[in-house]
């Protein structure tokens, strides 16, 4: 039996507004003279996930994603001395709330969750305040505990994260399920942790060669079914 659901908080619960857009990548750098096509921003965040996804020891560092946003810059085409100086000035508004919105589905479900008595959690890459996003979102009453890498020390997917938001819920591993967007950091960390998983894609796209008993939704609101 289900006790207890954690989050993946972006792109899981919230998303990132025009600031980490296209238009919004190309402002930042316009203000430092750096000239960038905004056209290849798809192309430039697929191209730096590597950074990211291929982290050997999984510790929190400010400058792995300013190195990430970094090159996202550099695939749009940015160049010079100054591209880090963006980077990092993008870096620290992503911990500002009124950057994102929430999707819709998001407050609906954790009100349901509540409501059936179950604990709700969330564990998070980033160095958001996590209590600051819950007062933002009006979510301080739907979201019981909360645990960021840069906090705790160690990113998803690594088991150590996913311990601690365990012992603050007070529940064993196997009485837990954890929901996000990614495959490799949220799912396959928390199944490593001993958790039930859940993979959210809401653009519909799942990758051919995931396992054949992996759960997966494109809505939140597909969630409480499950339990």
């Amino acid at each position: 039996m289900i006790r207890a659901v954690f989050f993946d908080v972006d792109f899981t619960l919230i998303y990132p507004g025009p600031t980490f857009q296209a238009e919004g990548y190309r402002r930042a750098c316009l203000a430092m003279d750096i000239e960038i096509d905004p056209a290849r921003f798809d192309h430039a965040t697929a191209a730096s996930s590597f950074i990211l996804d291929e982290v050997e020891e999984q510790i929190y560092n400010h400058d792995l994603f300013v190195h990430y946003t970094a090159s996202i810059i550099e695939h749009m085409g940015g160049r010079g001395p100054k591209v880090v100086q963006v980077a990092r000035q993008i870096y620290e508004q992503w911990a500002v709330n009124h950057h994102f919105e929430m999707y819709d589905d998001a407050a609906p479900v954790l009100q349901g969750l509540q409501e059936r008595g179950l604990k709700v959690g969330v564990i998070s890459n980033s160095h958001r305040s996590l209590d600051a996003f819950r007062e933002h979102f009006s979510l301080t009453g739907l979201i019981h505990f909360s645990v960021s890498s840069a906090q705790h020390g160690y990113m998803k997917p690594h088991r150590s994260i996913f311990e601690a938001a365990l012992e603050r819920a007070g529940v064993a591993a196997a009485e837990s399920m954890m929901v996000g967007d990614s495959l490799k950091h949220d799912v396959e960390g928390a199944l490593k942790a001993g958790m039930q998983a859940v993979l959210l894609r809401r653009s519909g796209e799942v990758p051919a060669d995931l396992p054949a008993d992996l759960r997966v939704i494109r809505s939140l609101s597909e969630l409480p079914d499950l339990l």
